[in-house]
């Protein structure tokens, strides 16, 4: 496999579309439902790419943008915000992530936007 993936989301359905669209275009992924599997488990995994859903069962995915983009060792990973209820403007505004999908989402359009931030 290639580049890395960490994918924080909640909804069973959209996870299991995005697990077979990211594993379709060759990448590796490791899959969260909350906050606290992330913080968990993404460390040990050497993501390429964070790719977080907004609103979550344990907390904000944009908080969790945040702490990603304030820790040194995480500042410099691109992370790519998912959300159905909040704008980019929104999103921009409240983190620093390199990107911004809104739910639903095209597929093509997805890709496109995963390999631009990871390759």
């Amino acid at each position: 496999m290639g580049k890395r993936i960490c994918v924080l989301e909640d909804n069973d359905a959209i996870r299991e579309i995005i697990s077979f669209i990211l594993e379709e275009a060759q990448y590796e992924v490791k899959y969260f439902k909350n906050i606290k599997e992330f913080k968990q488990g993404a460390n040990g995994f050497n993501a390429n790419l964070f790719l977080l859903d907004v609103m979550l069962p344990d907390g904000n995915g944009l908080d969790l943008c945040c702490e990603l983009k304030a820790d040194s060792a995480t500042a410099d990973m691109p992370v790519v915000m998912m959300s159905a209820n909040f704008s980019a403007a929104e999103m921009y505004s409240r983190c620093k992530a390199e990107d911004y999908i809104h739910k639903p989402f095209d597929i093509d359009d997805f890709v496109s936007r995963v390999d631009a931030q990871i390759h």
